[in-house]
């Protein structure tokens, strides 16, 4: 036979694009329209549905960037269409090839009941099928001119970020707004015409099933009669019902399909519209739940959940009856889809406990599983929190993106730093907005990396980023993929029925042991450095007012702020959304973030204060008392404690030979040359040198960053290529207790504080830049005299090691990674910290030296970057930061000196010196959470964690009579089989295992 497999392809494409898809509503009238374009902020639906409309026409622009637009549509049905099936038509003005990142509108009734949401993807609604002929359609649209951002030529700088500098131009042409007869044998021929063209496409050639589609498409166009497709549909169907009734092969990939619509928190768009996004996307879920008895929708992020019950209770009403009857599913059991690099130990725990709890109390619903398709990477301590919130499974898809390195699993347990594992799956379809295409269902048949010893996989399917999630055709191609001969089976199915098929089915799937690095996106943990220092600062306010809440309403009866603290962390949480902390979000998300930040910060502060107050007694006491909110001893108080502490002076700073200054507080001595830069930092009683020969630490460096793509979000390796070194000196002055260094370069200019405190072995830089720079990174070098293979950076509940050197290719794609407080290097005895109070990004870097052949190993801090896409003014101002260079330092003396930084001594005059409300006599154990249990009983609820990464033994005392104590998870319900911890008058004994986590609930007497 001739091979004329190319003919027929071709002319099914050509077939189904001007032919058949066109006969899908054959028939159409057009709908008057007349439009309000609401003034400022969206308004109420009833405002807007009372609107004053004036005409408008298809062919008319409309929308300015971020406005809103009420749309009033309606018509006639002609009499003559009775018995057929109705939709109204109604395109804004859409690209089909940008859901989620274009205008949307959400569809309501007269009486503003919602019907569903229309995005490029979903521009129908369903008037009556069927219809009697001659009923009156009236529909109000409220439709957002969200402009586009990230457009064909993607990563432009754009002004149409911010409301407050997009300008007012129209966005959009309203394309379409119709009555139409909705043809339903043509758009199922269009679905089996498009699933078996797909397939075929992916089949090899030399397959007998590849031929026996061809020549069923083939027979099956015969039979379209072009000038009547709709009264030849069913004949044509015919031709291909029976390649579409054989059944899938036995051995077929198994994919476990669940609706799905991610939707970023913010992005390109502001946390307003999101609450929009959802209320639109999940009326179009709801409606489709009731349409498809098969279809089942998976929603995770129970912020997103709390904003419809709160602005939109009509559709969260719709919403809970689906989630009641088990198809809308709550999933992921998170505030948000969070980064998990950046938030700190208690801030990831509550990521947990407030979206479980959320659940649970809206919807009796307990998730097994994290759901974060989308989050840039995940920190080596998530397993075990994720255990300790009481949950077992984690999805992610985010690690396909990587571009070094295939990771070899798609299926596997994830082991933590503790030894937790956790069952994990990345789908192979590598992506989570599957709209069921042929060859998205090939691609994860082939590229699933278990065959052989497994055979389930999940795809999340609809569209998402900014929403809109599954649709009628996606769930019809699913239909006719349930099984059928040459492609992987297809149900739908919670994502609770695919874990527990696939771990049935993979009991002894491989392990992966440490941090799931996704190599791209490295350059979120320093793009949008105010974000990131909000985020840091709240997280470290949150600890104390929770810590001094809790010792003032056990002490003085003081009100512990239950709804205000819940308030706060909820707040704190959403910032840590994956696409608002890492910085890589329009500049209306990040303006609006420091002013949030700075509200958390006044408000906290404010009960600090007064639960120090309450604990100070009289104000016109004659103590000055130093409340000091670390984990560890300082300065003599006691960690959780107040006390009068005398106050040491300060050693000035004294002249150097050569230049520059000395610093020298008989512990540590500092030589700071004449170019302002450390050249020396001896360790006096360990008569060691941390600073390489010939180098200086503190050094400034400055490189060109234009990434490849994905600006705000990426730097790629050559960045290195080329660096300044800045060395030249405006200013360097000594003060009372320092020496401070004042130097310009571009449009920028930084000035540094360096001193030493009276009996630490720290040396401090507060660093102030006023940064004008563009497509430029900075960072601060510190070549240290230290051979070390390997570096310790603190993550949640302990530490984890990256290698210095770049052996194989996955070590070498590390070449920017995430620290939390400190980063730390050791030789055998001997070691030395960087701690920082808000910095994340940092490299290290080994060299052997030629003068003699000694290792220095160069850590460098990431400070700013100057990404102009999508905020075209990343990081411009003033910022402010603190590091802190430790000599001599163990593992231990890094976990102490970051927390110090990061939670400086708090002065208030009084007369009574407080003690700790609970003490720990390990200093190896770190009390991470000190507070009142979220159920208002008074409980007291402690969290502490072995933070050395070795073995500790812990006697855990109370400054109150407690009358049991009980082990718990996260959300502070006892631990079902875990023993009573030993107690006795002194305390609670526990013996912790490396970065154990433990959360313990006391009563009190």
């Amino acid at each position: 036979m001739h091979d004329d497999r190319s003919l027929v392809e071709a002319r099914l494409k050509r077939v189904l694009d001007e032919r058949i898809r066109p006969a899908v509503y054959p028939q159409s009238v057009p709908l008057d329209v007349a439009v309000w374009n609401a003034p400022g902020e969206p308004v109420p639906v009833a405002e807007g549905l009372a609107g004053p409309t004036e005409k408008i026409a298809v062919g008319d622009r409309w929308g300015a960037p971020w406005g809103t637009s009420w749309f009033k549509v309606s018509g006639t049905v002609p009499e003559d269409w009775a018995g057929r099936t109705v939709e109204a038509l109604l395109d804004l003005g859409f690209d089909e090839n940008m859901p989620g990142f274009q205008c949307e509108g959400l569809v309501y009734r007269p009486d503003g009941t919602p019907v569903k949401g229309l995005n490029p993807r979903n521009q129908w609604v369903r008037v009556g099928a069927p219809v009697a002929g001659g009923e009156e359609v009236l529909l109000h649209i409220e439709a957002a001119s969200n402009p586009v951002i990230l457009d064909y030529h993607p990563f432009l700088p754009t002004r149409l970020g911010d409301k407050e500098t997009a300008g007012s131009e129209p966005q959009y042409t309203l394309a379409r707004m119709d009555l139409a007869v909705f043809d339903e044998d043509v758009w199922n021929l269009v679905q089996d015409l498009e699933v078996l063209g797909e397939l075929m496409g992916e089949l090899p050639v030399e397959g007998a099933r590849r031929w026996d589609i061809l020549r069923a498409v083939g027979r099956a166009l015969d039979a379209v009669d072009l000038q009547d497709v709709g009264g030849t549909a069913a004949a044509a169907r015919e031709e291909l019902a029976g390649v579409l009734a054989t059944p899938a092969a036995p051995s077929a990939h198994r994919i476990s399909a669940v609706g799905h619509a991610h939707i970023d928190s913010a992005w390109l768009w502001p946390l307003r519209e999101t609450v929009r996004k959802v209320a639109r996307t999940t009326s179009n879920m709801t409606a489709l739940l009731e349409d498809e008895p098969d279809f089942v929708f998976a929603m995770s992020q129970a912020q997103q959940f709390a904003w419809i019950k709160e602005h939109r209770p009509e559709v969260y009403a719709k919403v809970k009856a689906a989630v009641a009857d088990g198809r809308f599913v709550p999933s992921g059991g998170m505030w948000v889809e969070s980064d998990t690099n950046m938030p700190g130990s208690e801030a990831m725990a509550r990521q947990f406990v407030h979206g479980k709890r959320f659940f649970l109390d809206e919807f009796g619903i307990e998730n097994d599983e994290a759901w974060l398709p989308d989050t840039f990477g995940f920190a080596a301590g998530l397993p075990q929190i994720i255990k300790a919130a009481g949950s077992k499974w984690l999805l992610t898809q985010k690690i396909s993106w990587s571009q070094t390195n295939k990771f070899p699993h798609h299926t596997f347990q994830w082991e933590g730093i503790d030894g937790t594992r956790i069952f994990t799956h990345f789908p192979p379809v590598d992506t989570y907005n599957c709209s069921m295409k042929g060859s998205e269902i090939a691609h994860a048949a082939t590229n699933f990396k278990d065959k052989g010893v497994a055979r389930h996989s999940l795809a999340p399917t609809g569209w998402g980023d900014g929403g809109g999630g599954t649709t009628r055709e996606m769930i019809a191609k699913a239909a006719r993929m349930r099984s059928l001969e040459g492609s992987a089976t297809v149900t739908w199915e919670t994502p609770t029925d695919f874990f527990t098929k696939a771990e049935a089915e993979y009991p002894n799937a491989p392990v992966w042991v440490g941090e799931l690095y996704l190599e791209l996106h490295r350059a979120t943990l320093t793009s949008q450095a105010k974000t990131k220092q909000g985020n840091r600062r709240s997280e470290h306010l949150l600890r104390e007012a929770e810590l001094w809440a809790a010792t003032a309403a056990v002490r003085t009866g003081f009100s512990y702020p239950y709804e205000q603290l819940d308030r706060i962390w909820k707040t704190v949480l959403l910032h840590q959304f994956h696409d608002i902390l890492p910085g890589s979000s329009i500049a209306w998300v990040h303006r609006e973030a420091e002013k949030t930040y700075a509200a958390v910060a006044a408000e906290l502060t404010g009960v600090i204060d007064a639960a120090q107050r309450a604990l100070a007694g009289d104000p016109e006491g004659d103590r000055a008392l130093v409340f000091n909110a670390a984990p560890h001893t300082r300065s003599g108080v006691a960690a959780g404690g107040a006390a009068a502490v005398a106050t040491a002076a300060a050693t000035p700073p004294a002249p150097r030979e050569g230049g520059g200054y000395v610093l020298d507080n008989g512990l540590l001595r500092v030589e700071i040359d004449g170019r302002g830069l450390v050249v020396s930092a001896y360790d006096i009683a360990a008569g060691r040198e941390t600073v390489a020969p010939g180098a200086a630490a503190n050094l400034l460096q400055i490189h060109p960053d234009f990434p490849n793509m994905w600006d705000a979000w990426d730097v790629d390796a050559f960045y290195r290529n080329t660096v300044t070194d800045l060395t030249a000196l405006d200013e360097l002055t000594p003060v009372t207790d320092g020496v401070r260094v004042v130097r310009s370069f571009g449009e920028s200019k930084v000035t540094q504080l360096l001193t030493l405190e009276p009996g630490a072995k720290r040396l401090d830089i507060d660093t102030e830049v006023d940064w004008h720079e563009t497509e430029k990174f900075l960072k601060a070098a510190f070549p240290l005299d230290v051979h070390a293979e390997r570096y310790a950076s603190e993550t949640q509940f302990g530490h984890f090691y990256r290698a210095t050197h770049t052996n194989t290719s996955w070590e070498a794609a590390k070449f920017e990674a995430c620290n939390h407080r400190f980063v730390h290097l050791e030789e055998p005895g001997w070691g030395v910290a960087l701690v920082n109070d808000s910095t994340y990004g940092h490299d290290v870097t080994r060299t052997v030296r030629d003068t003699d052949a000694g290792t220095t190993t160069t850590v460098r801090v990431s400070l700013l970057r100057a990404p102009r896409f999508p905020d075209p003014e990343t990081d411009q101002g003033v910022h402010r930061f603190r590091h802190a260079l430790v000599p001599g330092a163990a593992i231990g003396d890094a976990v102490r000196e970051g927390f110090g930084v990061n939670l400086p001594e708090r002065r208030v005059t009084g007369d009574r010196e407080v003690a700790p409300l609970v003490a720990v006599d390990n200093d190896a154990v770190v009390v991470s959470a000190v507070k009142l249990a979220d159920d208002g009983s008074g409980d007291l609820v402690v969290r502490l964690y072995e933070s050395t990464g070795g073995r500790a033994k812990v006697r855990l005392a109370t400054g109150f009579p407690a009358t049991s104590v009980v082990a718990t998870d996260l959300l502070e319900r006892p631990l079902a089989g875990v023993p009573v911890p030993e107690s006795d008058e002194e305390g609670v004994r526990l013996s912790l295992r490396p970065f154990e986590l433990v959360t313990l609930r006391l009563t009190r007497g």
